[in-house]
């Protein structure tokens, strides 16, 4: 009788085992953004986030586009939009824009260098350092309007770059489609929060112009940080996303199968022996 209670001992022990480490797990939360907004009824307005025009920094990458009467010129003034690789050079797809970058790829336009400057064939230097595309197309339209009637000048980011890190899908450095980006557009291209990512503690790091960092903590379980300073994105904006207890409790669980697993075989090995030896 006391032997086949020993056998049964050692069959049951390992699911005994797994249960216990898996009630020790903590629950899954809830993994939905906006919690605060509710499902029915008339839902409020959620204010408006300020947006403020990105300044052009030094280091900065433009595309700059200038059309004129004369196309040779215009070639000319355009050919500062060439990348400064010697590979044959083709227009950004949109699957690169949603795509990490790789650090073999460099960015098309003029480089704004130390003094703020960029430097057009034919126009010269023209300062941008601190100033929006706008007002860059502006001083770019008025070096061309001396010397052409009715130029057509187009300006705009080509590094627009932010980097997303963490618990999301795709973690990696990614060109915003345009200037008005949001941390919902990064995330977004980043392949959003894997299950296990803290959503109510986004890590938003950003540069200042004295090149100092200011951190910001974003909840996106509540519709509040839409209207906050940080909702639109600027250059180099860095996006952390934490991991959860989540995470450490799925590396649990998975530890604990292991272990039964290992004491399953055990269990069986032993039953095996102790048959043999009858």
């Amino acid at each position: 009788m006391a032997y086949s209670s020993t056998i049964r001992f050692f069959i049951y022990l390992p699911f005994v085992l797994l249960v216990i480490l898996s009630s020790s797990c903590s629950s899954t939360k809830k993994t939905t953004y906006f919690q605060n907004i509710p499902d029915s009824g008339r839902l409020r307005i959620i204010a408006r986030a300020e947006y403020v025009e990105p300044k052009i920094q030094v280091d900065d990458i433009l595309t700059v586009v200038v059309q004129t009467i004369d196309p040779q010129a215009s070639t000319m003034m355009n050919a500062g939009n060439v990348s400064s690789s010697s590979l044959p050079q083709t227009s950004i797809s949109p699957n690169m824009l949603n795509s990490p970058i790789s650090n073999a790829t460099s960015s098309l336009g003029y480089l704004v260098d130390r003094d703020g400057n960029i430097t057009i064939p034919i126009l010269g230097k023209i300062k941008v350092a601190g100033l929006n595309t706008s007002e860059a197309k502006q001083a770019i339209f008025t070096a061309a309007d001396r010397l052409y009637k009715d130029p057509s000048v187009i300006v705009r980011f080509a590094n627009f770059k932010v980097n997303v890190a963490g618990e999301v899908l795709k973690p990696g450095t990614y060109i915003m489609p345009n200037e008005k980006g949001t941390i919902l557009d990064a995330l977004s291209m980043a392949g959003d929060l894997t299950i296990y990512g803290k959503r109510e503690n986004v890590l938003l790091i950003r540069e200042n112009a004295d090149g100092t960092k200011t951190p910001y903590r974003i909840n996106l379980k509540k519709s509040d940080f839409m209207s906050s300073p940080y909702f639109y994105l600027k250059q180099n904006d860095y996006i952390y996303v934490e991991p959860g207890k989540g995470k450490a409790a799925s590396t649990d669980v998975a530890q604990a199968r292991n272990y039964t697993i290992i004491g399953s075989a055990l269990s069986v090995l032993i039953v095996l022996l102790t048959y043999t030896r009858r």
